[in-house]
């Protein structure tokens, strides 16, 4: 899979992608990345960034060389196999779900803003995807863009060591993870839970059910929402409030 980033600031990508996982999964030629810097376009002496019309504070990226970055990116590929993603505030909310479906594609063009933004015309014409890891605001895309590409690399096979891990990690079927330990069992914060020294495989997964379940019912409650409970679960769920109280 390969990924471009559209990125005044290229650094902060490269500097980042060249670590652990994602630098063994370009070893192993799984994906690759390039970024494509919008002042490699300018002229001598030109500001990247420009007034907004209508006033306002703050100013935009300039469209000329925005727009040949975007281009170039572009002609790297076959545009029908290919999604250009923007980060924005304004963009729909950022999920598993949607990372497990962009891991599908064949080529993903991340643009990063900076300053207050990037034309809407650019938005309109290129942009297949507008997307927001979050209800707030950041100095630029860069970060954003890791992110995502984070969880959309996570689920590309062979990316990962053990490709069991991605079913039991958070939001995988719709829950958040149980509690995990390791050596040693006993120390002075506490004992590893009983349940996971049985060696017993269906009573630690019965257990780690009920912390799935008891731990998105106390801190998001709207993705069990989402979710048809079974008798067991309800009957886990009700355990797992039961337990706390003793």
């Amino acid at each position: 899979m390969n990924f471009i980033f559209i990125s005044l600031f290229p650094e902060i990508i490269r500097s980042a992608l060249n670590e652990s996982i994602t630098k063994r999964a370009i070893e192993k030629s799984l994906i690759s990345f390039e970024t494509i810097n919008p002042r490699d376009y300018l002229k001598i002496k030109e500001r990247i960034d420009d007034k907004v019309y209508g006033g306002g504070p703050g100013m935009l990226l300039k469209s000329e060389p925005l727009m040949k970055a975007i281009d170039d990116a572009t002609s790297k590929f076959d545009r029908t196999e290919s999604k250009i993603i923007y980060l924005s505030p304004k963009g729909k909310p950022f999920t598993q779900k949607t990372a497990e479906t962009l891991a599908s594609e064949k080529n993903i063009i991340f643009i990063c803003g900076r300053y207050e933004g990037i034309d809407q015309r650019i938005i309109d014409h290129y942009v297949d995807d507008e997307i927001s890891i979050g209800d707030y605001v950041l100095s630029g895309g860069e970060l954003p863009a890791l992110v995502v590409f984070d969880a959309i690399t996570r689920n590309i096979g062979g990316v990962l060591g053990d490709h069991a891990s991605l079913e039991q990690e958070s939001f995988s079927g719709g829950l958040l993870e149980y509690p995990q330990y390791t050596r040693p069992e006993k120390m002075k914060l506490g004992d590893v839970p009983k349940e996971l020294l049985s060696g017993n495989h269906a009573v630690i997964e019965q257990w780690r059910k009920k912390q799935m379940l008891g731990i998105t019912a106390s801190r998001r409650k709207d993705l069990l929402e989402k979710i048809k409970l079974s008798p067991e679960e309800k009957a886990l769920l009700e355990e797992f409030f039961d337990e706390l109280e003793q």
